[in-house]
Formats: C-alpha cells, sequence, structure tokens
C-alpha cells in the first residue's frame, strides 16, 4: 500500500475516534458548563458522543472498538464519581483514582486470553481494515514472541499507570491547587509520551525479529 494509502487508512481510523472521543467531549462539556449546567450532568451528556462513535464503528466493522469503550468507561467513572466530590482537592484524588483504576485494569487483563495492549496495539498498529486486523490476530497465534511482548508491555503499562495515580495522589497534600492543577494537565502526557516511545521502540525490534526468523526459515 501506499504512503498516501496508509495515510487515508490512518485517517479513517483515527479519526472518528478523536473527533467522538476528543473534540466533541470537549467541546460540549465546554458549552454545557459555560450555560450553568454543573458538572456531573454534563459528564454524562457528553457520554453520549463515545457512544456514537463505538455504534458506528460496529456498524461498519461488526466489532467493538476497544479504545472507545475505554473513553467511554472514563468518562463514565468522571460522571459517578463526582457525586461524591466537592472540593479542589477531593477531585484530583479523583482523577488520580480513575488513573489507578486504568492501570489495575490492564494487570487484571493479563489473566484474559489476550491483554488490553494486544487490542490497544491492533488499534495503532494496523490501519483497521479487514486485512490488516486479520494479519495482527494471526501474529497472536503464530508468534510466541509477540504474545510474550504484549504481555510484557500490558504489566509495564499497568504499573506506569498505577505509578502515575501515585505520584499525583501524593502530591495532592503537598502543593498548592493552582500548581496542582499544572501538574495534573502534564503528568499524563508525559506518561503516556513516554510508554509510546517504549511501545513503539519494542514494537520495532519485534518486528525485526520476526522479519529475521522468516528469513532464517527461508534460508534452511
Amino acid at each position: 500500500m501506499s504512503s498516501a494509502g496508509n495515510g487515508r487508512a490512518i485517517l479513517l481510523t483515527w479519526g472518528p475516534t478523536i473527533l467522538f472521543s476528543v473534540v466533541l467531549p470537549w467541546i460540549t462539556y465546554g458549552m454545557l458548563t459555560d450555560h450553568g449546567m454543573s458538572e456531573v450532568p454534563a459528564l454524562l451528556l457528553i457520554s453520549a458522543w463515545p457512544v456514537a462513535e463505538i455504534g458506528l464503528y460496529f456498524a461498519l466493522h461488526r466489532r467493538v472498538d476497544e479504545f472507545g469503550m475505554m473513553i467511554l468507561i472514563t468518562l463514565l467513572l468522571s460522571a459517578v464519581s463526582a457525586l461524591a466530590y466537592n472540593s479542589a482537592k477531593l477531585l484530583f484524588l479523583k482523577d488520580s483514582a480513575l488513573t489507578g483504576l486504568l492501570g489495575l485494569a490492564f494487570l487484571v487483563s493479563l489473566t484474559l486470553k489476550r491483554p488490553l495492549m494486544f487490542y490497544f496495539g491492533r488499534k495503532f498498529a494496523t490501519d483497521g481494515t479487514r486485512e490488516g486486523v486479520a494479519k495482527w490476530n494471526a501474529m497472536w497465534d503464530q508468534y510466541p514472541g509477540f504474545r510474550r511482548s504484549q504481555r510484557k508491555l500490558t504489566v509495564i503499562w499497568g504499573v506506569a499507570f498505577l505509578a502515575e495515580a501515585s505520584v499525583k495522589a501524593a502530591l495532592v497534600y503537598v502543593l498548592d491547587t493552582d500548581t496542582m492543577v499544572g501538574v495534573s494537565n502534564a503528568l499524563p502526557f508525559v506518561v503516556l509520551g513516554g510508554l509510546m516511545f517504549y511501545t513503539i521502540r519494542t514494537g520495532k525490534k519485534g518486528r525485526a525479529r520476526m522479519e529475521q526468523a522468516e528469513r532464517d526459515a527461508v534460508a534452511a
């Protein structure tokens, strides 16, 4: 496939997710709260956008988008947990709790047939076409090294999210509110950026090993 074709496929895969899970919820939440709506009903209403994206994805591909489901669950947890918080400190702790729950979800998924990173990897590393998804699924069955790497990445992501949650929760008690706002907004991007860099580097090394194994098999 040409670079233009790859770019179009990636845009078709990620465009709706970014639109329905990030852009539209952010814009809608700002509009609702600016017009006087409180936090909880606003969070509940913007959860309709990921629901719409999941429905659209299922209609087109006949399977559930795991990334969209994670966004939806996060928004719903935010709405439900916001009922119990009425101070800035507790709201920061709520965010830490959600990050910690996400980390636990990664670790718990290790008990399933395929861990969470397998599905996120399929979302990131394929073009979303039936052929691309089928090739990714086949690697799980064909390569033990691929299975080990997906489980290893799942552990790393889960532990990293738990560490992030712990650091943010501790900082709530030592930083003032203004400083904590900046830290709370910046830290997730730092952690996620580091995880993405490590994951991409690990994926490239894994692909190189699989290609070398295929060449060795052909030569033999």
